[in-house]
């Protein structure tokens, strides 16, 4: 077994160029730890805002390694675990939100903090779901508990987190309607949205009513304006950052307000895998791009056109 490994490294916080390949010392798992073989690593906005030194505040010591996506393999396990063995294909969100340092050619993980990958897809596509499939799942399952016939309004529904919602609010019964581009549309009709708003020519606000529940991927004053659309007594929920003044908004007009900040979860994985292998959630995949090249990665995701997920291979 190799000693060494490769890792996407940033010495300083900046633009994508900050990003480098490094060779260190390959991990050995501890007492209650796998090391993984990572085959895929899902890139996520959390990933370039924390790069940039403005994303998870328990992520700013330098130098550092961002990503929390991973699909691979178990090449070993640490004294005490009983829930995996080596050459058990996984994914998870390992340790979020502190360093993960999925960018790699190895990843240690809690194995709760995992589950078996999805046998139905490639690892490329494994590791988009972890943590958009886990937000959408907590935003709509365990906040939300969306309910037959109720209305969902999904802000960036087109992007990484967003596609994964509209499926799970569909799989619960929803009526989903969904904003992006124009030229994202029939991607959405084809997992089953029910309405479609071209948010840069037409006013959300005018367009969208008697909503239940919005979840709100953009933030600021998308997430005031869509209080507006909400029934009295409906949920706006927000990630990842928490905004005391949309929550007294919705306060002072009897909605309510969450904001909801993804956590591992190998429960929720093994239910979003589940969905994965009966053909009822789809992970769209935007581009691949080789370790080397994440600086492109989050150049190309910073541009905020991708399609549902963009994913590093080693």
């Amino acid at each position: 077994m190799t000693t060494r490994m490769r890792l996407v490294r940033q010495r300083e916080f900046g633009g994508p160029e900050v990003l480098r390949v490094e060779e260190v010392d390959r991990p050995s798992p501890a007492t209650g730890e796998v090391l993984v073989r990572v085959r895929a690593a899902g890139v996520n906005p959390v990933d370039w805002k924390t790069r940039a030194g403005h994303g998870v505040p328990g992520m700013l010591t330098l130098p550092m390694t961002v990503g929390w996506d991973v699909s691979g393999v178990v090449e070993e396990v640490g004294p005490g675990v009983t829930r995996f063995r080596p050459g058990d294909e996984v994914f998870g969100m390992p340790a979020f939100p502190r360093q993960a340092a999925a960018y790699a050619d190895y990843v240690l993980a809690a194995p709760r903090q995992l589950a078996r990958k999805p046998v139905s897809v490639d690892h490329v596509r494994a590791a988009g779901l972890p943590l958009a499939g886990l937000t959408a799942w907590q935003f709509l399952v365990d906040t939300a508990d969306v309910q037959p016939g109720q209305r969902v309004l999904v802000h960036a529904a087109a992007g990484g987190v967003g596609h994964l919602a509209a499926q799970i609010a569909k799989i619960r019964g929803a009526h989903v309607i969904g904003t992006a581009r124009a030229e994202k549309h029939d991607f959405l009709r084809g997992l089953g949205v029910d309405e479609v708003v071209d948010y840069t020519a037409v006013d959300f606000t005018s367009a969208v009513s008697d909503v239940d529940v919005v979840v709100d991927l953009v933030g600021g004053e998308t997430g005031l304006r869509s209080l507006d659309v909400l029934r009295p007594g409906g949920l706006l929920m927000t990630a990842p950052i928490h905004a005391p003044e949309i929550q007294a908004a919705a306060e002072r007009r009897g909605l309510r307000y969450a904001n909801v900040v993804v956590e591992p979860d190998h429960v929720g994985l093994s239910e979003l895998a589940a969905l994965v292998d009966s053909g009822r959630l789809h992970v769209e995949v935007d581009s691949v791009f080789p370790l080397e090249r994440a600086p492109e990665a989050h150049a190309h995701g910073e541009t905020g056109r991708a399609r549902g997920k963009i994913v590093l291979t080693t």
